[in-house]
C-alpha cells in the first residue's frame, strides 16, 4: 500500500489466482461466468454442480493472506459497482445502482477549480 508499483503487483497476483482456482471451474462448468474489476468480483455458477459456499471456501483457501467477502442475492437483485443486477426465470435486468451515501452533485464548469487542458 503505498507504492506506485502495489496495484500492477496485485494485478499480477490476482491474475496468477484466476489462472490457478478459477480457470478450472471455469473449463468444467462450475462457475458459467466470472468478472473481476479491481477488487469486485461476479461469479455465475451452476447450482446443480457448485454451491456458493463452497466457492467461498475455495476461495478463502487460496491465500491465508486474503480474505473474500460473500454478498448474497437479496429478492434475486444484487449489486455489482454501478449495476443492480435482477433476474427472473427467463431474463436478467440490469439498473442502475447507487449507494446509500450518494449525492447526485456535479461541480460547476465556472467553480474555482483549475481547467486542465
Amino acid at each position: 500500500m503505498g507504492s506506485p508499483i502495489s496495484s500492477i503487483l496485485v494485478e499480477i497476483y490476482l491474475q496468477y489466482l484466476e489462472v490457478m482456482y478459477v480457470k478450472h471451474c471455469l473449463g468444467n462448468k462450475e462457475i458459467t461466468y466470472y468478472k473481476r474489476y479491481v477488487d469486485d468480483i461476479l461469479i455465475i455458477f451452476d447450482q446443480n454442480k457448485t454451491s456458493e459456499d463452497t466457492i467461498h471456501i475455495i476461495m478463502n483457501n487460496t491465500d491465508e493472506h486474503l480474505e473474500f467477502k460473500i454478498s448474497r442475492e437479496d429478492n434475486k437483485t444484487i449489486n455489482y459497482l454501478d449495476f443492480s443486477i435482477n433476474r427472473n426465470a427467463n431474463n436478467v435486468y440490469l439498473n442502475i445502482y447507487r449507494k446509500p451515501t450518494y449525492i447526485d452533485i456535479t461541480i460547476h464548469f465556472t467553480s474555482n477549480h483549475t481547467i486542465i487542458n
